[in-house]
């Protein structure tokens, strides 16, 4: 059970590893032309730490653990580990090996492309949401002045491994968070994809889902690669408009976790409600039909996720609608939306959007159906 996919981004060429089990560093070496442990870093968290020291073996390679959690993606982490790499003796040759989900990824990233103006990397990705989103096509960062990624760089990895066995010891809210990224680049697709997951919705709210839909899991992750991968090529550092259909439902969910205070909800939460309020807000504007709006809003309520308006964990509404139009990805001063239409998604400016309507969003009063 294994997969090869290869993407172009820009001056980038990333090399993806969907496997079943972890991959010791003598191959992450050999597979990076890493001369010498030596001139390697890992960078975790202490969730995957011992995943980590697993990869690492008997080779002398620096450890930098930092603490888990969005809560940690911050300067003082993106310090640690620059300060492993310096104290490593790592030059320019250097290669900076990531061991975890999203917020190791962004963080280990963002270090590996401004220590000595760029270094070699590569990522282990530990949960869903990295297989599914963090891990592919470049995107690193972290939070400044309570805003979510503020600061970052596009910096792809060489090479991406997504294990499939780390997905084992996940916590039911881990998977939760993954799951919203597959339901989002499903719903970009339009194809198998949201059949696959429809099925999916009522197992997983019962439990177990590995081993026994291993395979059903592979396929979704390798769909969302190759889904996912074809979508950057095409604009590598979201400079027109296709990239930036990845966001759908995060402007929403951004504003959300803002608001919610940071690390209070997992970004998949946030992401899942997001996406139910981009199709109601598509709905009203005529953009997405009433018979697909309410579809998402189903195939998200049927992984259990909160969708309800306001989200209960909002906060003060004035704090998210500041959240919401402080958002990072506007463009000449305008915000931008990404909605469903009848197939794939639509990116849609504010200056077509009025600040009531919006309210009323937040407010539930443009709902089809709970």
């Amino acid at each position: 059970m294994t997969r090869e996919y290869r993407f172009t981004f820009g001056q980038f060429l990333s090399q993806v590893h969907l496997q079943k089990k972890i991959p010791p560093a003598d191959a992450i070496l050999r597979h990076t032309n890493t001369v010498s442990a030596s001139r390697s870093i890992l960078v975790c968290d202490t969730h995957t730490r011992a995943i980590a020291l697993g990869i690492r073996g008997n080779l002398d390679i620096p450890l930098c653990v930092l603490s888990p959690g969005e809560t940690a993606k911050g300067w003082p982490a993106v310090e640690q580990i620059l300060t492993t790499a310096k104290e490593g003796g790592l030059g320019r040759d250097g290669l900076f090996i990531a061991v975890g989900g999203g917020v190791v990824s962004d963080l280990a990233a963002f270090g590996a492309s401004v220590f000595m103006r760029g270094c070699k990397l590569c990522i282990v990705s530990t949960t869903l949401l990295g297989m599914a989103d963090a891990a592919l096509g470049g995107k690193t960062g972290f939070d400044l002045l309570g805003i979510k990624n503020l600061v970052g760089t596009f910096y792809p990895a060489g090479h991406i491994y997504l294990p499939l066995e780390t997905l084992t010891t996940l916590p039911r809210r881990e998977w939760k968070s993954g799951m919203a990224e597959l339901i989002k680049t499903a719903l970009l697709d339009d194809g198998e994809m949201v059949n696959t997951l429809k099925n999916l919705g009522d197992e997983f709210l019962r439990g177990d889902l590995l081993p026994k839909y291993e395979e059903p899991l592979f396929a979704l992750i390798a769909a969302s690669v190759k889904i996912k991968g074809r979508i950057v090529e095409a604009d590598p550092q979201e400079t027109g408009t296709d990239r930036a259909l990845l966001n759908l439902g995060h402007t929403f969910a951004h504003a959300l976790e803002s608001s919610a205070g940071l690390g209070n909800l997992s970004h998949g939460e946030a992401v899942a409600w997001g996406l139910v309020r981009s199709g109601e807000l598509g709905h009203h504007l005529g953009i997405t039909p009433r018979e697909r709006a309410v579809e998402i809003t189903g195939l998200v309520r049927s992984f259990g996720y909160e969708i309800a308006a306001p989200h209960p964990k909002m906060g003060d509404k004035k704090n998210f609608m500041t959240a919401l139009r402080g958002d990072k990805k506007q463009k000449a001063g305008k915000l931008r939306f990404v909605l469903p239409a009848s197939r794939g998604a639509l990116v849609v400016e504010d200056d077509l959007i009025e600040p009531r309507s919006l309210v009323s969003l937040i407010n539930g009063e443009y709902a089809l159906c709970y």
